[in-house]
């Protein structure tokens, strides 16, 4: 046996709170993550996979005009040189700036399988090939010239740039999205075309707001087209803030087939929405049998995109159809914009359009700035090589002479002719053939030109005025290679209003009409029965509950529910559950408080009356629209004092009296008019209840006599004269049902 283990002492162990270890490195996380990973670069647009993918490309020379590579090496090399991450991870990566669905401008030319609209993932990288496009050259010209700075790479062997020189405007041109720790990003796409004519309006106005570059950027240019159809304001407030959404539909024509008949052709879909999934979901509602006014759906797309929707007629109204469709699918898309973006590559931000611009111009300052510094030193350096060649040919015997005698040449050609060491090299390394008199006549030529250019440049570097000049120049060749005449350049996305829709009833484009019968429980189950029944007798319920109310409607109305608390609340009768089981609680469908309880439930009819009324006594008369709630929290109608409850809602459209009965028998019928019209309150005193309840009520015509059932359900109607006995004014106690109303039960047919 060997000797028993030693735990370890207490040396070198460092005591850390866990709250502050966690709170370090959950930091560190989160800004490795929005740095490094989620949030593009305002100067070139671009995340660092991308940079690297890029830079990688350029290494291997996969210019626009060269062979296609393998995407297998393209992401061997990055993930080797810059990117220790996951091999796929790249190849997403790769995959997305090569698909012209997904990008308004590809930086990568694919060849081979990179995936479709339909949301078809790409081949294996084994299989495709890839090289750059001209985007992205744009975007790297330059790199070579020290315009941007370099980073060591993750093992420090080779450099990385931190930004790319970006020639073009790739951040708003291309878009970008992520998700951070505590921040996303959600870029749209834009014409490039137009934002170079902000660009230029911007150097030329340098004080001007988003507003005002909104006259050039319209809004977003998706590669998939489609209709934006926001506001001009709501999209200048977008710009303005850096955070805003866009609402994006398909866009579609109308087919003529002959004799009447018509489909409607869907030839562009919003941005990002995979087609299989958009034509899955529409088959899905169709068979739900959620959209009554289509027949059918196809898929015809080829190259192009074009889904064929049939008409479940030829007298539907095609723009209520596709209506009823954009309100239901992702034919209507809404997109995000949210400009969350590293200003100077280090500090993330919401930004503007304005600011978005200035982050891009500024950047293509620092570049010609730095480009041309780094030409100059290249002129310069040629400059004193050329002064020396020139020397030589002045006296070329005596540097002979000096080359084939002198031990050390180098030094005393330095010393015989003033030069300095680069000049001696630079004769010390000259060909014999070179030292022909017409080559004198090149240098001399040469001298001058170069001569020349470092006096422009040194121009060019010493005025700002010069610099935005040459910059202006540079965007309008990038505005002219994309501009709106050329097929990548044409705005895709087009600005429209949408067609005026308030007055068509989209609850009966979206259902289909059916006729029904709504039974609500004693415990506050609701249910829908198919048809119009009229004997309930055979209707289970669940235990010991019992029928409460029961009501025809149709599929396409809304039910307005009065709880025990004063609240109205809007039930779609679509949505109800069948009639097969017990059905389910309304109290799931709706926010009701604890202890409330369902009084009464009705059809809605729009522009109708109602008559609501609490079990104190007072009410009044609501008009049906002020009652429809759009959420599920309802709405306070009624207002109640003490211990009060609401107790009832009933029509009261048709008719010129109101009669009300009270727990202990008493009725009083008095003319609608005493009644005020409210949308909410506590109303006015309809009959005096101080030792009882009110309980039931109806508005009724008195020509027509007021209908009542008994005890047993027989229907009976009370005539203008047996009422003459309880005619009076609302606020009065009323009289005794006496032997008139035998076994009264409730008012009502």
């Amino acid at each position: 046996m060997g000797q028993p283990f030693e735990p370890p002492t207490g040396d070198g162990i460092e005591s850390v709170e866990l709250k502050s270890a966690l709170e370090e490195r959950y930091l560190a996380y989160a800004l490795s993550t929005i740095m490094h990973r989620a949030l593009p670069d305002a100067r070139d647009g671009l995340k660092p996979v991308h940079r690297r993918i890029l830079y990688g490309m350029r290494l291997l020379r996969l210019d626009p005009n060269t062979a296609h590579k393998k995407c297998a090496k393209i992401v061997g090399d990055v993930m080797g040189d810059f990117h220790p991450h996951g091999d796929q991870a790249i190849y997403d990566a790769l995959v997305r700036l090569s698909q012209d669905f997904a990008q308004r401008y590809p930086l990568i030319d694919g060849q081979g399988n990179f995936g479709n609209i339909d949301g078809d993932g790409p081949a294996a990288y084994r299989y495709t090939e890839a090289r750059l496009t001209e985007v992205a050259r744009l975007l790297l010209d330059g790199i070579d010239e020290d315009t941007v700075d370099f980073r060591p790479s993750y093992n420090g062997e080779k450099d990385e740039p931190s930004v790319l020189p970006a020639a073009f405007p790739n951040l708003l041109a291309n878009g970008s999205q992520g998700i951070a720790v505590g921040m996303a990003t959600s870029i749209p796409p834009h014409n490039a075309a137009e934002l170079c004519d902000a660009a230029l309006y911007l150097i030329s106005h340098p004080e001007a707001t988003s507003a005002q570059l909104n006259t050039f950027v319209q809004g977003p240019d998706f590669p998939t087209g489609g209709i934006l159809i926001d506001s001009a304001e709501s999209i200048r407030e977008a710009y303005r803030t850096g955070r805003g959404a866009f609402r994006v539909r398909a866009r579609w024509a109308k087919e003529d087939l002959g004799r009447g008949t018509w489909n409607i052709v869907v030839t562009e879909i919003p941005y990002g929405v995979p087609k299989a999934r958009l034509i899955e979901k529409l088959a899905e509602l169709l068979q739900e049998r959620k959209l009554p006014l289509l027949a059918d759906v196809r898929d015809e797309s080829a190259e192009d995109v074009r889904v064929v929707l049939e008409p479940r007629s030829r007298s539907v109204d095609p723009v209520i159809l596709m209506e009823s469709l954009f309100r239901l699918t992702e034919l209507e898309a809404r997109i995000s914009l949210n400009m969350n973006v590293l200003v100077g590559g280090l500090v993330p931000r919401v930004i503007g359009l304005a600011e978005a611009l200035r982050e891009w111009l500024d950047h293509r300052r620092v570049v010609l700035q730095r480009r041309s510094r780094h030409r100059l030193g290249q002129i310069e350096r040629r400059l004193e090589i050329l002064g020396g060649l020139l020397i030589v040919y002045l006296d070329l015997d005596e540097v002979i002479r000096i080359i084939r005698e002198e031990d050390e040449p180098k030094l005393a050609l330095m010393k015989r002719f003033e030069l300095t060491e680069v000049q001696a090299n630079a004769i010390l390394d000259t060909r014999l053939r070179s030292l022909r008199k017409l080559e004198e006549m090149e240098l001399k030529r040469e001298l001058d030109a170069l001569t020349k250019e470092k006096e422009g440049i040194e121009v060019l570097l010493g005025s700002e005025k010069e610099q935005w000049k040459s910059i202006t120049q540079q965007i309008r060749a990038v505005k002219k290679a994309f501009g709106p005449e050329t097929a990548i350049g044409r705005r895709r996305t087009s600005l429209e209003n949408p067609p005026d829709t308030a007055g068509i009833d989209f609850t009966s484009a979206l259902v289909e009409r059916e006729p029904i019968t709504v039974i609500v429980s004693n415990k506050g189950w609701i249910r829908a029965l198919k048809g119009h029944v009229a004997d309930l007798s055979g209707v289970a319920f669940k235990g010991d509950d019992t029928l409460k109310i029961a009501f025809p409607s149709e599929t396409t109305a809304k039910i307005l529910v009065l709880a025990s608390n004063g609240k109205v609340f809007t039930l779609d009768a679509s949505k109800l559950p069948g009639g097969r089981g017990f059905g389910d609680p309304i109290r799931l469908m709706v926010d009701l408080d604890d202890g409330t309880e369902i009084v009464a439930a009705l059809p809605y009819q729009p522009e109708g009356k109602l008559l609501i009324a609490g079990s104190d006594g007072r009410g009044f008369l609501a008009p049906a629209d002020a009652l429809v709630a759009n959420t599920r929290k309802g709405k306070g109608i009624l207002g109640l004092d003490g211990d009060a409850k609401a107790a009832l809602l009933v029509p009261a459209q048709e008719g010129d009296h109101v009669a009300v009965c009270s727990a202990d028998k008493l009725l009083l019928v008095f003319p609608l008019s005493e009644l005020p019209e409210l949308a909410r309150g506590k109303g006015v005193r309809l009959q005096r209840c101080r030792q009882t309840t009110l309980v039931d009520a109806c508005v009724f015509g008195l020509g027509e006599g007021l209908p009542w059932r008994d005890g047993s359900g027989q229907s009976r109607l009370a005539n203008a004269q047996i009422l003459e006995k309880w005619m009076g004014h609302r606020a009065e106690a009323g009289t005794l049902m006496t032997r008139s109303f035998p076994k009264f039960e409730r008012f009502g047919k």
